[in-house]
């Protein structure tokens, strides 16, 4: 797979580091990239520019990369980029960093962008998901939030503590897809038993969330999924 990075600061070099790392070509541009920064990633080809302009993109002939990762701290950066990449270059896919949260609504088909992913969204989520339980977690979107990743620790007063996972009633279009227990990811038959403190992963659509929570725990507090929700 070749992937273009925009941005050389640390999540952009990250980034590029671990798809090297997985096999994948990488070409990392930013227009302040100095050769300290290049020399951290010195497996990836590298071009010093704007992203934000055609020609930089044209001299990196963008449109024979299957991925471009908009990965700069600036979200019009990381928007006109991937605006760019869909319109101009005919990239197939993009994945584009939010730095404001208050962005995130704008990060979706309009503007180029397949795959947003949002560094405070996601880091609320490694907080909550550390210390709450009980309550539905939202770990992360697909497609522009059409199915959400969320994740509830089962408590000690769920009425499904020690039933088998075929004799919990799932809201729709909801898939248990995991159960993590003593550090170890199980991959849940019918018959498995769900115990106390189990971290349970499931892939449901945003309004399903409230009734999940409250089929694990009647005492949730998780709150229905408002219509305007995701474009707050």
């Amino acid at each position: 797979m070749r992937v273009v990075v925009i941005g050389a600061g640390s999540v952009g070099r990250s980034i590029g580091r671990e798809l090297l790392h997985n096999g994948h070509d990488v070409l990392i541009i930013d227009r302040d990239a100095t050769e300290a920064k290049t020399s951290m990633v010195p497996a990836a080809d590298w071009i010093i520019g704007d992203a934000c302009e055609i020609s930089t993109l044209t001299t990196a002939q963008l449109e024979t990369y299957d991925h471009v990762v908009c990965a700069t701290g600036d979200d019009k950066v990381n928007l006109v980029v991937s605006f760019l990449a869909r319109t101009e270059f005919a990239v197939p896919r993009t994945v584009a960093r939010v730095n404001n949260p208050r962005n995130e609504w704008l990060f979706n088909d309009a503007w180029g962008v397949d795959v947003a992913v949002s560094t405070p969204r996601l880091m609320t989520a490694l907080v909550e998901e550390a210390v709450t339980v009980g309550e539905i977690v939202r770990l992360f979107e697909f497609q522009h939030g059409a199915a959400h990743m969320v994740e509830l620790t089962l408590p000690e007063s769920s009425p499904y503590v020690g039933s088998r996972v075929g004799d919990v009633p799932l809201p729709p279009d909801t898939q248990l897809i995991t159960i993590l227990r003593d550090g170890q990811a199980i991959s849940p038959s019918p018959d498995e038993a769900i115990e106390v403190n189990d971290e349970i992963l499931f892939i449901c659509p945003p309004e399903a969330e409230h009734q999940l929570a409250l089929t694990l725990n009647p005492e949730s507090r998780t709150r229905p999924q408002r219509d305007d929700e995701d474009e707050a």
